[in-house]
This record gives C-alpha cells, structure tokens and sequence, in this order.
C-alpha cells in the first residue's frame, strides 16, 4: 500500500512538471489586535510545509513557498500559553502538540483555510470553511492568478459574540468561537453522516444558516459546495485573519505569555464538467480524513 501511494505521489509530480504547473507562495497576515498562532497541516501523500506553527503579532506578516502539488489546511490558534513546565497550549485552534508547531489538525471549533493546489485541469481549489466551527475572521484572497472564481472568499465577520449560546465556547463572560452544530450535538443529521451522508439527504440548518448569512462564502455544512469552493490558475495567496480589525478574544488577551519567539520562527469556480465534480468529491474527501 505504501508503495503505492509513493508511485502515485511520484507520477503526479512528474505529471506537474511537464505541465509547466505554477508553484504558489501563501502570505499570511495577522490584522487582528491580538496574537495569533498559525496552524498548517499538509494532507496525506503531499509535500510537507514547514514550519507548521508559528506566532504572528499584530500588524506582522510572514510568506511561505508552498510546493506545486500541495493540499491541506491553515488556521489560526488564539488565546495561546506556554506553562512553567513549557507545555503549550490554545484555547481555541489547538492542535493537541503540546508545542509551538503542529503534528496534526485543528481541535474543533477553528476557522479553515482549504487547499488543493494544480488539481483537477491545473486548477487550484479552496475555501475557508466553517464545518469545523469558528474561531476568528479570515479571508483568502488570490493574487495574479485567471479564472472566472477567481475572487476572494472567506469569513470577514465576527462571530463570536452572536453566536448561539448552545454552540457559544466562553472564556469567562467572553465568546471565544463558535461550535459547529455537528460538534454541539453529535447529530448525524448535522454531521452529515448515517441516514444523511449525501449532499440529497444532508441539507442545511438553521445552526449552518447562521454561519451562511453572516459568511455568504464560506462553508456553512459538508454539503456546501456551490457557493463555497473557489478556483483559481497559477495565482499566490494571500490568507489573513480579520480582515476587518476585531478585538474580540478576550480584549486583545493581555495576560497571555509571549512566546513568539519560541520554535522554529519564520523568517519575517468556474470550470467545467466532470473535473469540477471531481475536485469538488477530493476536496470534500480530504475534508474528513484531516
């Protein structure tokens, strides 16, 4: 099985290179008051990116190069601490590591940038998705590149504080994300799964509406894929949190330790037919393998 999955990864690289495909640079951005701690988690049988966590202040910017055939997931970590013993943890976005950098996927409830890059035709696709919950504001927004969704896409409002108090996360009095329905209650109806794992039987809530109207291009629920999944040809990316400036978490977190420079720092859909229909099954796929 191992060497089968090599022999795939190894002949789609080949396959990307005599396609001349575009390898893209993320540039993360953190507009929000407060520190956020990017999270990366690359999917199963890509190239790795590293690092895979790191602080961002206010204000503070950092690009990564990402290899042509990438797919996975970024997010943002808030509320974060490093205790007298040097565990590190988040309130909302950890990763479950215990340190700066990430060996696996956000905790529920996290704000998630989606990619699979040179995918289905050469296309890149992604997605900021809410299916997971939310945690702060973020937005993709692609730089150079062609397509007719080509467009920036993501959640640029606050949630936290007209969130559902039965999907509301507290830190004291303060909301601090936002459950996914799925998460609150465990209901294959909300999940998307049993009797409701198809995009005929799964259909959205008045919880995913919710998310929907306030985030109009963001996934609100697995099944959200016509108004949520954006592509784009040989384009960089830019990914920043609150696009809007927010002070929500926890008024700016003044008691939370700095620890940015701990770790490995870094360094400062319109396409048609069967391939879209393709992409959109991998991307919902790697959805529920992370």
């Amino acid at each position: 099985m191992a060497t089968l999955q090599l022999s795939i990864t190894l002949a789609m690289f080949f396959l990307q290179l005599l396609s001349g495909a575009h390898s893209s640079t993320f540039s993360i951005v953190n507009k929000c008051s407060y520190t956020v701690w990017p999270g990366v988690l690359s999917g199963a049988g890509t190239p790795q990116i590293s690092p895979t966590g790191f602080a961002l202040q206010p204000g503070q910017s950092t690009s990564i190069p990402v290899p042509t055939c990438w797919s996975g997931r970024i997010w943002g970590r808030t509320l974060c601490t490093e205790d007298s013993s040097g565990k590190f943890s988040c309130l909302t976005g950890d990763c479950g590591s215990s340190t700066l950098e990430c060996s696996g996927g956000a905790i529920p409830p996290a704000t998630l940038a989606e990619f699979t890059l040179n995918g289905a035709g050469g296309m890149d696709f992604y997605d900021v998705s809410l299916v997971d919950g939310y945690n702060l504001p973020m937005m993709i927004s692609p730089q150079g590149g062609t397509g007719a969704n080509c467009t920036s896409a993501g959640c640029a409002a606050d949630l936290n504080g007209d969130c559902p108090m039965e999907l509301k996360v507290v830190d004291g009095s303060e909301g601090v994300a936002c459950k996914s329905a799925c998460d609150a209650f465990g209901d294959p109806q909300y999940c998307c799964s049993v009797a409701y794992a198809t995009p005929n039987t799964c259909k959205p809530s008045t919880y995913s509406q919710f998310f929907k109207t306030a985030c109009p291009t963001a996934y609100s629920y697995a099944y959200d894929d016509g108004t949520s999944t954006f592509t784009c040809a040989g384009a960089d990316y830019v990914i920043t949190f609150c696009p809007s400036p927010s002070t929500s978490v926890k008024s700016s977190n003044p008691m939370a330790v700095d620890i940015s420079s701990t770790g490995s720092q870094p360094t400062s859909s319109a396409f048609i037919g069967g391939a879209i229909t393709t992409t959109l099954a991998v991307l919902w796929q790697l959805r529920h393998l992370f």
